[in-house]
């Protein structure tokens, strides 16, 4: 099983502030790195490496994928961006710092983004009840969501 390291978050709150920090830090800002950073600022949640590589479906240009490999590992290395397990399908990445944590419905597979003060909520709960500081940024809460739930639509899963 695969532990999210635990390393303080890079604060960017856009591309440019993140090649600022970056450089900062001493790392070089690569084209094929400005093209990472802009594939994980201009999506809506976590991506994986072949979208990425692939130019995120028509909106940015293509690019290697052992490049966009060593640029994640990079960016998720100096706390710019996490590793994140959401369901069965590929890793994926997201910045670090938006999201604090996912719940993925086993019926219908969709990904919910838990908010800074639902994640905080369920982690002083889990906390209460066992003395575990949980955390949820690498693998996602499963369990149904609220339409297959309501809808009856869910499935059995071995």
């Amino acid at each position: 099983m695969t532990a999210t390291l635990t390393r303080p978050p890079l604060a960017a709150a856009t591309p440019t502030a993140a090649v600022g920090a970056l450089r900062a830090r001493g790392l070089r800002v690569s084209a094929a790195r400005r093209l990472v950073l802009e594939a994980l600022y201009s999506s809506e949640g976590p991506v994986s490496a072949d979208d990425i590589a692939g130019g995120l479906h028509g909106q940015l240009p293509p690019s290697d994928l052992a490049s966009v490999y060593r640029n994640l590992d990079t960016l998720e290395t100096v706390g710019l961006v996490q590793h994140v397990h959401l369901g069965h399908g590929p890793g994926l990445y997201a910045l670090t710092g938006r999201h604090r944590g996912w719940a993925v419905c086993e019926a219908c597979g969709s990904c919910m983004t838990l908010g800074a003060a639902i994640a905080a909520e369920v982690r002083e709960a889990v906390e209460r009840a066992t003395g575990f500081d949980a955390h949820f940024s690498h693998f996602p809460i499963v369990g149904v969501c609220a339409g297959c739930r309501d809808g009856g639509s869910r499935h059995a899963h071995s």
